[in-house]
């Protein structure tokens, strides 16, 4: 029988089995935490926005053209729009509707407006119509009254426009110092 006990006990070793006592262990622990700290929370926010008006500009038989804008300060913001007429596309569009009407002679005197319709006119050698006369009766009287010519007409206009701008951007940039 004990060799029967040593076989088995060199067969458990080779194979790699082993009869161990189980280990068994205790702990007992107490323990106090104690913690003191500061919280501290920060919300960033987006900032106000103005958001300028949209205008709409989608009509393409409109001749006008649609100009936005906004402005912001972290207390008061202020957005506006307004539209502008394009006096070139309002000349085309009569111009059009006057030739489509049969009216021929119209037509070309609402394009002749245009200082360079007028001088490619003058130089074809037809010049645009006058009072309703056409042809060198037209010239002569274009001949004595330079000062209706479209260019001088023109230039005046610009000058006004100009005069307008100036005065609206003066007011313009007054009123955003006064918001800043």
């Amino acid at each position: 029988m004990q060799k029967l006990l040593t076989i088995i006990t060199i067969m458990m070793l080779t194979m790699g089995i082993a009869i161990a006592d189980p280990i068994v262990t205790e702990s007992t622990s107490n323990s106090t935490v104690t913690t003191n700290g500061k919280n501290e929370t920060t919300v960033k926010s987006p900032p106000p926005s103005a958001i300028s008006p949209s205008i709409n500009s989608s009509n393409s038989d409109l001749c006008t053209v649609g100009v936005a804008g906004a402005v912001q300060t972290q207390i008061l913001g202020i957005s506006g729009g307004a539209t502008v007429r394009d006096m070139n596309c309002e000349r085309l569009k009569n111009a059009k509707t006057l030739y489509d009407m049969g009216m021929k002679v119209a037509a070309v005197s609402v394009m002749c407006g245009d200082p360079r319709v007028f001088d490619a006119m003058q130089m074809a050698g037809t010049p645009c119509p006058f009072m309703g006369k056409i042809g060198s009766e037209a010239q002569a009287l274009w001949d004595k009254n330079p000062e209706l010519k479209p260019e001088n007409i023109e230039q005046e206009q610009r000058r006004n426009d100009q005069l307008e701008g100036a005065v609206k951007g003066a007011s313009a940039l007054g009123i955003l110092l006064l918001l800043l």
